[in-house]
């Protein structure tokens, strides 16, 4: 059984990570830390984490910027693994968080999907299939009308992975407004969508001469990010000290 304390329990992914480890046997909650609590949890709630005195495998972090700092040096001082899914870091808590990876189990992910952390590979495989033969890659990306960010960093981190494969000499191209130009075979292409309640969706394109190879993955509910985490809950409890991702937890299933 993994023992999880759960940073930002209150909030809207920590309650549907919450709701999920009800239903799973191997994992339970044994805490959470949240400033706003109206006693509801099954498990006790501390208002910051340092004041949390329970025993734990590992914390899954879902709250803000503000708090992740102490949740560090927590975790770092009591050697408690880690799984960041907070995002807006600054890249001083970013350049903490690798920091602290030397000394305690960190887990770091743009995308805590196991679909889509799946797929980074597949576009590994296909990029050096097509790209070799002259294929042209794009990125579409949607998500709802209220996120902030554009590209997201899904989008971001799928493409990484392909130019991970092709080369420096490939490059990110977000606008093609301000020219009249064909297209740059090295360019990835990655363009983004913002409206209504479009959970998350993100769609690869490798477009050849005579035919068009897509890959598409959509999120329905916020829950596919929450089975993620509690994946990777199970997976990063007892691992030592390092810098893990998603991809580290689907190998271990391989």
């Amino acid at each position: 059984m993994t023992r999880v304390i759960m940073h930002g329990c209150n909030g809207h992914m920590g309650q549907v990570i919450t709701k999920l480890a009800e239903e799973d046997t191997d994992v339970e909650i044994v805490a959470g830390v949240d400033p706003f609590d109206d006693g509801h949890n099954s498990y006790p709630v501390f208002s910051s984490i340092e004041k949390c005195d329970v025993d734990a495998d590992v914390v899954i972090d879902f709250s803000s910027a503000k708090a992740e700092d102490a949740l560090i040096d927590y975790c770092t001082a009591s050697k408690l693994p880690v799984i960041v899914c907070t995002t807006g870091l600054s890249e001083a808590q970013l350049t903490k968080i690798r920091e602290a990876s030397e000394k305690v189990a960190v887990l770091k992910s743009a995308n805590m999907s196991l679909g889509i952390n799946t797929l980074f590979k597949l576009l590994q495989d296909a990029a050096r299939v097509f790209c070799d033969a002259g294929f042209d890659v794009e990125l579409v990306e949607k998500h709802h009308n209220k996120k902030l960010d554009a590209p997201s960093g899904t989008a971001l981190a799928l493409a990484d992975s392909i130019k991970e494969v092709l080369g420096s000499d490939y490059f990110y191209k977000f606008d093609r407004s301000g020219e009249r130009a064909q297209r740059n075979p090295k360019e990835i292409g990655i363009s983004a969508v913002r409206g209504g309640t479009i959970v998350g969706e993100h769609e690869v394109i490798f477009a050849g001469e005579d035919e068009v190879i897509e890959f598409k993955h959509t999120a329905y509910s916020k829950s596919v990010f929450a089975k993620g985490s509690i994946e990777a809950a199970k997976f990063l409890a007892g691992k030592p000290a390092g810098y893990y991702d998603m991809r580290d937890v689907i190998a271990a299933k391989q």
